[in-house]
């Protein structure tokens, strides 16, 4: 391990965090970082996923304690959550992820143009109240997101976000704030069965988490300061960016 490698990867975990922790994206940056220094593929989502567990808890705690974290949907989703990501995890370890690319290279394609062209699309809160049937929806969203996080990761704030303005009709800052806690929860099962893999390089991994927790806690205040009309911008720059990445890689 060089001192320039580490150097590099704990600025990419810190630029990782701060964007992460405002509108979801941050493995878009973290997991090539952790590729270009010449990590092993097989290390490289367990190590990521130590450094972003870090961050996700330092945003979450910050986003509950200032009331932007829903716990009536989170009190249902967090289970499907725990479930999606130990069947991700699993299924990683197994099986190649190229197959999904595509498909999530179109999804969040079509959520970057649509939030783009939807000028009022989490701008103003527009939550009319909790029904049964949105309250499936969330806990479905909660599994596959859980699974996509725990198989592969980067842009799954991205789609908790989104998905939870579609679903609910939050605000950016109220869906980031409950999308930060359900990645930690995905981010800490996922953690867990890659430790008990050893598929962590701690070398790295701790180090760059110091620097992600700092990114995540400037990154949250930012995203809590500024509201949504600071957050939409930023998430549409990311899930263009996350789609551009994908598309390079398929072709």
């Amino acid at each position: 391990m060089s001192i320039f490698s580490l150097i590099f990867v704990c600025i990419a975990g810190f630029v990782a965090a701060f964007v992460d922790s405002i509108a979801g994206g941050g493995g878009l940056i973290s997991v090539p970082a952790y590729l270009l220094i010449g990590l092993p593929p097989t290390m490289v989502n367990g190590t990521n996923k130590f450094s972003a567990t870090s961050a996700s808890l330092t945003s979450s705690i910050k986003f509950i304690k200032s009331k932007k974290a829903d716990y009536r949907v989170l009190k249902f989703a967090l289970p499907f959550t725990v479930i999606g990501a130990i069947i991700g995890v699993n299924t990683a370890l197994s099986i190649p992820e190229s197959f999904l690319k595509t498909i999530i290279t179109v999804l969040i394609i079509f959520i970057g143009f649509y939030t783009y062209f939807s000028k009022s699309l989490g701008i103003k809160e527009n939550f009319k109240g909790y029904t049964v049937l949105n309250i499936i929806f969330s806990c479905i969203l909660a599994l596959f997101i859980g699974f996509y996080d725990g198989f592969f990761g980067p842009g799954t704030g991205t789609f908790l976000t989104f998905g939870l303005i579609t679903i609910f009709g939050y605000d950016f800052t109220r869906a980031s704030g409950t999308a930060r806690v359900m990645n930690f929860t995905s981010n800490i099962v996922s953690l867990i069965l890659y430790a008990v893999n050893s598929r962590i390089m701690y070398t790295y991994g701790i180090p760059v988490a110091i620097f992600a927790i700092i990114g995540a806690n400037l990154g949250t205040r930012f995203a809590l300061k500024n509201g949504s009309k600071f957050i939409k911008p930023i998430f549409i720059i990311i899930a263009l960016a996350t789609a551009i990445k994908m598309i390079v890689e398929i072709f």
